[in-house]
């Protein structure tokens, strides 16, 4: 039998980050929906920091919760 590399909890720090990493690049999403402007490097920047630093808070937040 193969091991399983998922998560054994929903409080675990790879599942918690992965979570709201996808809901920011959903969000993102719809807001490039939203607006009509081509992009720039500032958006890009902002575009990279919105979904890694969340994540990577949340990631920190619930690796010191458990």
């Amino acid at each position: 039998m193969s091991s399983s590399n998922m998560p054994s909890s929903w409080s675990d720090p790879r599942y918690v980050s992965t979570v709201v990493g996808v809901l920011a690049t959903g969000v993102l999403v719809f807001y490039a929906a939203l607006t009509q402007s081509g992009l720039v490097v500032e958006e890009v920047v902002f575009v990279l920091l919105s979904v890694t630093l969340p994540a990577t808070i949340a990631y920190e937040v619930a690796r010191r919760w458990s």
